[in-house]
């Protein structure tokens, strides 16, 4: 099991991570993981809020192409409701439904 340091940062369970406007959910030592792309924001007040978020369902094998570890994906008009759309299809994924 993951050191709890290793994921300062955790979701229903799942780890978070971020790259510049990547988020990745999940651990890479699972079958999948969800890949959340924030494609637009605008300001709103001092903070930048996503308009635009692409989700996609991912394979985590590193011998597939990129493109083949797609299983699903969607556009979302925020991180709320791709957060949300991600978690519930990780948590099915992963118990193989």
């Amino acid at each position: 099991m993951a050191d709890k340091n290793e994921f300062p940062l955790v979701y229903k369970g799942h780890p978070l991570r971020r790259k510049d406007n990547l988020i990745y959910y999940g651990s890479m030592a699972d079958k999948y993981i969800i890949a959340l792309q924030i494609l637009s924001s605008k300001k709103e007040g001092d903070m930048d809020v996503s308009t635009r978020v692409s989700v996609q369902l991912q394979l985590t094998d590193p011998d597939l192409k990129s493109r083949d570890r797609v299983v699903k994906k969607s556009e979302k008009d925020s991180l709320y409701a791709a957060m949300d759309v991600g978690c519930i299809w990780l948590e099915r994924a992963l118990s193989g439904k």
